[in-house]
Parts: structure tokens; sequence; C-alpha cells
């Protein structure tokens, strides 16, 4: 595997052919996964990628939309790196609600990063 993969594209690939693990070892040293796509902090992953990282905690994706257009940050500073421009409309789905933002992942986009969380509506 590429350190470039994109683990979470895999992991919700329903026509992926991997069956999933029994087992698993820990051997060697762990892959290095891009942020910018991959829902993976020091403190935290995303459950769906569960079977390719070990994390602290792990959070299920709560689906929202965007209720205005919003900027998908780098971090939860909002004068941070703007990732993208989600519009409204869009489904976020979030993993941690942080003060004012949200950091989670635009599947349509396969992105992470923060929104604005008075941006968001959950879906019931």
């Amino acid at each position: 595997m590429k350190n470039s993969d994109n683990l979470w594209e895999r992991s919700t690939d329903p026509a992926s052919p991997e069956s999933p693990r029994r087992t698993f070892a820990l051997a060697g040293r762990s892959v290095h996964l891009d942020p910018l796509h991959n829902a993976v902090r020091p403190d935290l992953a995303d459950i769906r990628l569960a079977q390719y990282v070990f994390a602290p905690y792990y959070a299920a994706p709560m689906p929202c939309v965007l209720v205005r257009p919003a900027a998908l940050h780098l971090t939860d500073d909002a004068s941070s790196d703007v990732v993208a421009n989600l519009d409204e409309g869009e489904t976020f789905e979030v993993l941690e609600v942080l003060r004012e933002t949200a950091w989670g992942v635009s599947p349509e986009r396969r992105l992470v990063g923060y929104v604005d969380r008075t941006a968001l509506e959950h879906v019931k």
C-alpha cells in the first residue's frame, strides 16, 4: 500500500473485494496517512478506518447538511488555509464538534477538515 492511498475510500467502497479481517498483527512501522483525505488525528479517527489505524478514540460519522455555503479549513482556526468551499445542501459527516467548528469529512469531495458548526444542520 502506498502512503498516498485514500483508506477512507477503500473502507466505504461497497464493491471492495477485500473481506473483513478477523485477526491482525502489529508489525513494522505505521503507514503515514494523508490527513487531508483520511480522517485521522493523533487523538481521534473515523471508525471506518479502525481496521487500518490505531487511535485512542474512534468516532462514528454524524451526517449533516450545509444550510449555507461554508469554507472547509485545514485547522479549527477560521484564518487557516481553506481546503475547499462547500456549497449549501452538501453533506458533511461530523466526527467532532469543537467550540465554533466541526471536524469531519466531505464525502462528495473526499476531503477532511473543519467547518463553521453554525452552517450545519443534523440530518434526522
